[in-house]
């Protein structure tokens, strides 16, 4: 419990670290929030006035202490336009949820099964395909893997749309539009996965006990799930759990390129207006949720070493 505890706090210094820094060089950029909120002829003492009003005449630490205060209490202030922060992340959060979601189970369901037929097959053709076509796939950035998809089946083919269109709900406005998205979010962390999930059974193979059961004659399936898995579970799920924290970096890029409404797109345009509370919020969410992730990777690995003990 001390040592969770322990973890759980250095984690959570380190997000407030990582805020600051998102914090600072926000406002250190080229460019004035208060001319981003205004016309690009308003006078000095409007200007002046606004950024009294947005507070950038105070210090750079008062304010982010100030805004990290306001955190604490769930008031993530307003964006340089007037709008409460909390409701433009509650609208924005969903999508992206979905969408990284959606991108997560495709990675790990197909991660999983490329993976184990890859070790339970090592000279088999889907070995000989994955072992180039993996190595590529992770090399390739999500921006490119999404200009590719664009090119192919929605240029070329015409069979999905290129561009996000959002309903009222405020979620895509047919799930077709959510297909290359997704693919375009989830192809290049398949690649890294299923390597790693080859990587981990194949160790895992080697050791005694596993041998023991495979001299003794278990089966295949048997001898996968019960002694081969297990060991290999905890670097998996650290796998699966770094790719949560990728998957939101890809998510920026993907959801500006598709027009996908939600934190990816909030960020970018916190970021134009120079808007540091709108672009540090936009941050702790994600932070939180990967956060949330890696205790969730670090409990499962606890289990399944205990469990071997």
């Amino acid at each position: 419990m001390t040592t969770f505890l322990g973890l759980l706090l250095r984690r959570f210094a380190l997000l407030v670290v990582l805020l600051a820094l998102v914090f600072t060089v926000v406002s250190v950029l080229p460019g004035d929030a208060a001319r981003a909120a205004l016309d690009r002829d308003a006078s000095p003492e409007l200007l002046a006035a606004k950024r009294h009003e947005l507070g950038l005449d105070r210090p750079l630490p008062q304010r982010f202490w100030s805004w990290l205060c306001g955190v604490f209490t769930g008031d993530f202030g307003s964006t340089v336009r007037g709008r409460p922060v909390g409701d433009l992340l509650a609208a924005a959060a969903p999508q992206t949820l979905l969408l990284g979601g959606l991108a997560l189970v495709l990675t790990v369901v197909a991660a999983l099964g490329l993976g184990m037929w890859w070790a339970a097959r090592p000279s088999g053709w889907l070995a000989r395909v994955l072992q180039p076509t993996t190595a590529m796939v992770v090399a390739l950035p999500e921006f490119v893997v999404a200009a590719v998809l664009i090119m192919v089946f929605s240029f070329a083919a015409g069979w999905l749309p290129a561009v996000t269109v959002a309903g009222r709900s405020g979620f895509p406005a047919r799930p077709d539009m959510l297909v290359l998205p997704v693919l375009a979010l989830a192809i290049p962390h398949i690649g890294w996965n299923t390597r790693v999930v080859r990587g981990a059974l194949a160790d895992a193979g080697r050791a005694p006990h596993v041998e023991q059961a495979a001299l003794e004659g278990l089966a295949q399936a048997p001898l996968l799930f019960r002694h081969v898995l297990p060991v290999a579970l905890p670097t998996i799920v650290a796998s699966v759990a770094t790719t949560v924290g990728m998957l939101f970096g890809g998510a920026l890029v993907v959801e500006s390129l598709f027009n996908y409404p939600g934190l990816g797109a909030l960020l970018a345009g916190s970021i134009s207006d120079r808007d540091t509370a709108l672009t540090a919020a936009t941050a702790a969410v994600a932070g939180v949720v990967i956060m949330a992730v890696l205790l969730l990777s670090d409990g499962v690995r606890a289990w399944a070493i205990r469990g071997r003990r």
